[in-house]
């Protein structure tokens, strides 16, 4: 093949993944994409020439501009770096697969390397501080719950494994018709068929036996349709309150168990020595009064002064000299009880929320995002939090906005003990664009992984309701305000997902590493060979 062929092959894989990426992508063209850039890997290996690394790149380039180009409309500078770095370390893993099976197979055979790599790097770019795992290929099927009812199972990972485990049955398919070799394409034909079928036979039988017990509880949902360039940090906080409180009157009740408010709805500046002085607190608990048995959930940006002698963590921000404070995206939990209940988000966004503390990135602080508010890295807590009603017993796992893009993460909390999910997020800062679709949609996968009812609230964006299996129950149109009502059912039993997390990349990792000395090893004798 000559290199505008290869670079033409590139292109397409990157422009069919890009293409099947929800919420309006053809999803089952995520089972051929990759195999144009198989082509050139076995191309390129065959003929021991050079260019994989960059080919690899530009497939990758092209997926991630396609389907992630929305961050422009926020930051142009983090928009580049997003897309410019996931590629790059989507092109590396690709790169060292590339290396790997030439030396550990001279490039005949070891397409199943690949599987181990990329779902090690899945998991790793979930749990590091560059973490961005938007294109984590599992994620594709957001919007066809009936797909995966299997990922209660494996989590998105297994999406992943299955994706790419297509792929090469796909590729090897073509290449034995090619080459003429019946029997093989015979066998790879009933391979790909099995692998493509059993999962989906398997769901769609798990979606339509599926039963929610009924134990079901009163929610509303607001979304003020707050805009963040103009609006949020300029209004009154008052304002913003009373505009969120007039929206839920309409539809709470001496029914209503929970109000959900989404992020960043509290603008006030509170310190969390003193949480009975903030009068947005005051104002919102004397809602809640009015209803006996009401509870609320709602987004605040909060601080925290540093003990004498607690140790600083790079999110120390100095004050004055010797004093230091940090600051959080908080969720409160309101209810009846004198008391508030708190969780500060623990899955930071790079580049506006968090900055890498390594130190020769440490300068890097100072370019810290702008999207209004507080700027600059936060605090995030190491344990997990779980708003528990003392009256009910009913627990409640708050996710503020990035942290439900994270399966494993989202777990925890449903092992500690919570029968719903609220997700409260801020998702205006993209514009009409696919960013805020497929943030709603990627509930629908936590939905299903931990079999839970979820309830979102977006300040504009999607709020909605979705059920255990991944239906969407209800949501609202873009830019407008809404207040919308359900119920949900609370379940206290745990998947096997959820008890047993990412078992897939803990093996995968564990093979990986394996596969990767091995093939270090089996290189260097090939050269130490060659010399002789």
């Amino acid at each position: 093949m000559k290199r505008i062929h290869l670079l033409l092959l590139s292109l397409l894989s990157g422009l069919m993944l890009a293409a099947a990426w929800p919420q309006h992508g053809f999803t089952p063209l995520i089972f051929v994409a990759l195999v144009p850039l198989f082509f050139v890997q076995q191309h390129l290996g065959d003929s021991r020439r050079k260019g994989m690394f960059w080919l690899a790149w530009i497939t990758f380039f092209v997926w991630n501009i396609l389907t992630t180009w929305w961050i422009w409309n926020s930051t142009h500078s983090g928009a580049v770096v997003a897309i410019l770095m996931n590629s790059l370390f989507m092109a590396i893993i690709f790169q060292v697969f590339h290396i790997s099976k030439k030396w550990l197979f001279n490039n005949r055979r070891g397409f199943g390397i690949l599987i181990f790599y990329w779902i090690s790097w899945e998991y790793f770019h979930m749990n590091w501080e560059l973490t961005w795992p938007w294109l984590t290929l599992g994620n594709v099927f957001a919007s066809k719950p009936i797909w995966i009812q299997w990922y209660e199972y494996t989590g998105v990972l297994g999406g992943s494994f299955w994706i790419i485990l297509a792929n090469i049955l796909v590729f090897n398919l073509i290449q034995n018709y090619f080459s003429k070799e019946r029997f093989r394409m015979i066998v790879n034909t009933i391979l790909f068929l099995l692998v493509l079928f059993v999962p989906l036979t398997f769901s769609f039988f798990r979606y339509a036996h599926y039963k929610e017990t009924r134990q079901p509880v009163n929610v509303v949902v607001v979304q003020p349709n707050i805009d963040p360039y103009t609006e949020e940090y300029s209004l009154p906080p008052a304002e913003i309150i009373q505009k969120n409180l007039k929206l839920a009157a309409e539809k709470v009740n001496d029914s209503t168990d929970y109000i959900v408010f989404p992020e960043s709805t509290i603008q006030e500046n509170i310190w969390e020595g003193n949480l009975r002085r903030s009068q947005s607190i005051r104002t919102l608990k004397n809602f809640i009064r009015a209803y006996p048995k009401l509870s609320m959930v709602v987004g605040a940006s909060t601080f925290r002064w540093l003990k004498p002698n607690e140790k600083r963590t790079p999110a120390a921000r100095l004050y004055r000299k010797g004093l230091y404070y940090y600051a959080y995206n908080t969720a409160f939990y309101l209810d009846n009880s004198p008391y508030v209940q708190v969780h500060h988000k623990s899955k930071l966004v790079p580049g506006v929320e968090k900055m890498p503390s390594w130190f020769f990135l440490k300068p890097l602080e100072k370019y810290a995002i702008n999207l209004g508010g507080i700027v600059g890295t936060l605090k995030e807590d190491n344990h997990t939090t779980v708003f528990t009603n003392e009256q009910t017993g009913v627990k409640v796992a708050p996710l503020i906005c990035y942290e439900s893009i994270y399966g494993d993460f989202v777990n925890k909390t449903i092992r500690a003990g919570a029968n719903l999910i609220f997700v409260i997020t801020n998702d205006g800062w993209w514009g009409n664009t696919p960013g805020y679709r497929q943030h709603f949609l990627f509930s629908v996968l936590r939905a299903i992984e931990t079999r839970r009812d979820v309830a979102q609230s977006a300040t504009t964006g999607i709020s909605g309701f979705i059920n255990q299996r991944g239906d969407i129950l209800q949501k609202t149109a873009y830019w407008k305000p809404a207040v919308i009502a359900d119920q949900l059912n609370l379940n206290s039993r745990l998947t096997y997902y959820v008890k047993n997390g990412d078992q897939i990349a803990r093996i995968s990792a564990y093979i990986s590493v394996m596969i990767l000395l091995v093939s270090v090893v089996q290189g260097f004798l090939r050269k130490q060979n060659s010399l002789f």
